[in-house]
């Protein structure tokens, strides 16, 4: 799924909760998750302001199903880049933060919706278990590529890898990968830039890049 903004919408009888998500995610690209009210999601969708409280008790949990749904297109993107770690684990973990960049990319609003909307995951069950299962994704890349250590002794905790991968690559999208506007300049490609920083940090650990 990529979001773009400007995508035409309407609201038909039966798919308001659909309606209210595509027009917050326009008002979320053009004002960023904390800029707009409850009243001008409804206005965008073309409801009255009391129609969204037929599916939604406040803004916030119109954006907690935002982010859920962001959460899932991002995993299914994860999953599909990681390839079960073929044809080598480095290879994919690469090909899998490249992915993640794309996402950060290709859908600003979802990203933000997911990352900056300042939501407590522990108040939202929902939104948890779906940032969990994209992340374990990343977990289970990180434990195949630290099973490729040549000395078990010189095996990193997974855990610990896959924390800095996501640093790495979060910290690359934020600054360098955005879709919306904000992103940095920089002298080189977001996935040049890190290609080289996940092969810096797999050769720091000993760990197989070829």
């Amino acid at each position: 799924m990529r979001w773009h903004k400007g995508r035409r919408r309407g609201y038909h009888h039966g798919n308001l909760r659909q309606a209210l998500i595509e027009a917050a995610l326009d008002l979320i690209a053009d004002k960023g998750p904390a800029g707009f009210t409850f009243a001008e999601a409804a206005r965008s969708a073309g409801v009255s302001p009391a129609a969204p409280y037929r599916h939604y008790r406040d803004r916030d949990e119109l954006l907690v199903e935002i982010a859920v749904q962001g959460f899932g297109v991002f995993r299914d993107a994860l999953a599909k880049a990681w390839y079960d770690g073929r044809p080598a684990p480095h290879d994919a973990l690469i090909r899998m933060g490249k992915a993640y960049l794309r996402f950060a990319k290709d859908n600003p609003a979802f990203y933000a919706a997911m990352f900056e909307a300042g939501l407590p995951t522990g108040d939202y069950p929902e939104m948890k278990k779906a940032a969990d299962s994209a992340f374990d994704v990343l977990r289970e890349a990180a434990e195949t590529v630290a099973g490729t250590a040549q000395d078990e002794k010189d095996r990193p905790p997974s855990l610990m890898l896959a924390l800095h991968i996501w640093a790495l690559a979060h910290g690359v999208a934020s600054l360098f990968s955005r879709g919306d506007g904000t992103a940095r300049a920089l002298p080189m490609e977001p996935d040049d830039l890190l290609e080289a920083a996940i092969l810096v940090y797999l050769r720091g650990l000993n760990l197989p890049t070829l």
